[in-house]
């Protein structure tokens, strides 16, 4: 079973169970059924073999913890020490493999170490979503060695997206944040098509505000895509979409933990003033699209969350569209690690319609692409 145990960890300790939760009660179904349980996953980006920081071994700790249930750990995936720990289970015992990335042939989908992977099992499921925007062995080779068939959280995701973005209520609004613009430009494009209303901010925002004639200061800005923006902003009008963008920020001139901040108006950034966070006009703004919206996807922060002060426009959004949501006024589906972040310390996750843990994945997927690894799974028929 290829899962996304690629969490989160400071100080080799995790900070963030989610990926591990929404695995579990695939892993129990099949445990409980008699199945032995062979669990693939990546941890980081490896770049020479294997490491100590990105072994999944702490992980597997963690996982026994939260299944109840004893896991086995094999310090590799495959070869003689995989085989070997393979041949020693019995009948609903799990065993969790090494970091699939401390091999080359696992990005590079090699066919010799594809084959090493299907000869572990004999039946492949993909449980992760998250990963499977990537044609890696692990998620989109094995499935063509073995009888492939999509996990529970994988068909819950696909399920999601599926209908809520194919066939939301409406009207439709888009929240995208985040830095850079560079990396969603597809899916602007794609969502303007999609959505009656759509609010950029984060530190993307700068770039269109630049482009609109405004001056940002020393925020964070693509001054290289002004004309990309500006092409965006007349597609979207084109679309009969509603870009709305920031009319007020909070700014610094120094970007540190509680620096001292002002309000102030879009038109009033000063040179050496840095865009920090979304204001409290524009906060209102947001608000009122989702009072009139029916269905609202989310992917990025709308400012520098993770350094207070400047959480409070991302936190004051994901309270009220949680509340919408609590009152059955709005379906919420959001994605994206900085998202999710950002969700939690707002005590809105569990709130949301649908939080996807996909990060790549979640965006190429609103973006309008097809996914290899779940692509590998419909050429088999296979079935959740």
């Amino acid at each position: 079973m290829r899962v996304d145990l690629n969490v989160p960890m400071e100080n080799g300790r995790i900070t963030d169970l989610t990926r591990i939760d929404r695995v579990l009660s695939n892993i129990r179904e099949i445990s409980e059924k008699g199945g032995k349980v062979i669990i693939l996953s990546h941890l980081g980006r490896p770049k020479d073999g294997p490491e100590a920081e990105t072994s999944l071994k702490s992980v597997a700790v963690a996982l026994e913890h939260e299944l109840r249930h004893m896991v086995f750990f094999a310090s590799d995936c495959v070869g003689p020490v995989a085989k070997s720990a393979v041949a020693a289970l019995r009948n609903g015992d799990i065993l969790l493999l090494e970091n699939t990335r401390f091999h080359a042939g696992e990005t590079k989908n090699d066919p010799a170490f594809v084959e090493q992977l299907a000869e572990l099992g004999d039946l492949y499921v993909n449980d992760a979503f998250s990963t499977s925007h990537r044609a890696h062995a692990s998620t989109e080779g094995i499935a063509h060695k073995l009888p492939a068939y999509a996990g529970r959280t994988m068909q819950r995701e696909l399920e999601m997206l599926t209908g809520m973005l194919a066939h939301p209520e409406r009207p439709m609004a888009a929240i995208v944040g985040g830095a850079k613009v560079s990396t969603k430009l597809e899916l602007l494009g794609n969502l303007m098509r999609r959505v009656e209303f759509l609010f950029i901010g984060g530190g993307m925002a700068n770039t269109f505000l630049s482009a609109s004639g405004k001056n940002v200061g020393k925020s964070i800005c693509e001054t290289q895509l002004a004309e990309t923006a500006r092409k965006i902003i007349a597609d979207a009008d084109a679309a009969n979409c509603q870009l709305v963008l920031p009319v007020d920020a909070i700014v610094s001139t120094r970007f540190e933990a509680n620096a001292q901040t002002r309000a102030v108006d879009i038109d009033q950034i000063g040179e050496n003033d840095m865009i920090l966070d979304i204001g409290p006009r524009t906060i209102s703004k947001v608000v009122g699209i989702l009072a009139a919206a029916r269905t609202v996807v989310w992917n990025g922060p709308l400012g520098a969350f993770e350094t207070p002060p400047f959480e409070v426009g991302t936190v004051a959004i994901a309270k009220v569209a949680a509340e919408l949501t609590r009152t059955h006024s709005l379906q919420t589906i959001a994605g994206g690690g900085d998202t999710i972040a950002a969700l939690n310390m707002a005590h809105a996750f569990n709130d949301f319609t649908y939080v996807s843990t996909a990060g790549g994945a979640f965006l190429e997927w609103l973006e309008g692409k097809l996914l290899p690894g779940v692509e590998a799974l419909r050429g088999q028929k296979a079935n959740a």
